[in-house]
């Protein structure tokens, strides 16, 4: 099997981690190993930081916090956990860490209910030169940065921000599919949510305890469009429907930077088994404005599913023991009632 590129399934993962290529500082958790990932836990602290870096080829991420203006301070996590705040950015250790062979390289995503809550996340690798990327044969620790854009958030250790996929080689054909907007509900629905700026703090295990109206507000659209505000965040929901087979994994990308300034998405990663529900699921999209308000209309192409195949089937598929987003419409995170 170790000639065949693609993503690795949940079994090949729980071997990795039986052999110590995948190391973890707690045991783990159910539910951690998904069909085509594995969930990454914060650890006991995070650290205040001047701005994002990368340590580039060289240097260490513990080598760069400990340079002049890089940390501002130290957060333990472990009490009553912390609040995390807007326009801060974090770097937070991660309680597993790798040491893969040769040949398997990874990359991560932000979970989808941290993109549905306007966190920015990234993954930082010692002698990084590029965000969320860990190449063939890495063997170092892992660090999370997170930044929450519009809610304040409450951490604790062991809390899952972001997810990480493991690869064989490069596909030498990928599958593309155009995802565009839908901007015309049924009557009397939105088509969307606007988050409201200076709501309070979003609990990460307050699992269905947040009230969705102290915190957004419906958008409804006027003939098939909306004006996007610039930097203010919004939940929408894709036109099509979404399926991913048992034989592949999924990505959202941008589809064109073109087509306009706004970014659709923070969490991308779709597992095996995504939308073989009867009725199909859509995407969900996370859209901010740059710079200045954009029109968005219904049918409006706003990202592209990149398909990747597995080395093998997953023991189990995406909605098997039940998940917050199969068969999803327009849908807030978990944490909103």
């Amino acid at each position: 099997m170790a000639d065949i590129s693609g993503v690795i399934p949940d079994f090949e993962i729980e071997a990795l981690l039986a052999d110590g290529a995948i190391r973890v500082s707690e045991p783990l958790e159910p539910g951690q190993v998904q069909p085509a990932s594995l969930d990454l836990r914060l650890s006991v602290d995070a650290y205040r930081v001047r701005a994002s870096f990368l340590p580039g080829k060289d240097r260490s991420v513990a080598d760069m916090l400990q340079e002049p203006g890089i940390h501002m301070h130290r957060i333990d996590l472990t009490a009553q956990g912390a609040v995390l705040e807007t326009g801060c950015v974090y770097l937070v250790p991660l309680m597993e860490s790798l040491r893969l062979p040769a040949g398997l390289a990874a990359r991560a995503n932000p979970k989808s209910s941290t993109g549905r809550i306007d966190v920015f996340t990234r993954l930082v690798t010692n002698k990084s030169r590029a965000f969320d990327e860990v190449p063939t044969g890495y063997s170092g620790p892992l660090y999370l940065e997170v930044s929450p854009r519009t809610f304040p958030i409450m951490v604790r250790p062991g809390d899952r921000l972001a997810q990480i996929r493991f690869k064989r080689k490069k596909p030498e054909q990928l599958k593309e599919k155009v995802v565009s907007i839908d901007l015309e509900p049924p009557p009397g629905q939105p088509a969307g949510w606007r988050a409201k700026h200076h709501s309070g703090i979003v609990d990460l295990r307050g699992i269905g305890a947040h009230e969705a109206a102290q915190f957004w507000e419906p958008v409804y659209p006027r003939d098939g469009r909306i004006v996007l505000n610039p930097e203010e965040f919004y939940i929408l929901v894709s036109r099509e429907t979404v399926k991913v087979a048992p034989d592949e994994a999924a990505e959202m990308a941008p589809i064109a930077p073109e087509l306009g300034e706004f970014r659709a998405h923070y969490a991308g990663f779709f597992d095996p088994g995504f939308g073989i529900n009867k009725g199909g699921s859509r995407a969900v999209l996370e859209v901010r404005s740059r710079d200045v308000p954009f029109i968005l209309e219904h049918g409006q192409p706003v990202a592209k599913l990149i398909y990747e195949p597995m080395t093998a089937r997953p023991a189990s598929l995406y909605g098997g023991k039940g998940s917050n987003y199969q068969g999803q419409s327009l849908k807030l995170s978990k944490h909103f009632a």
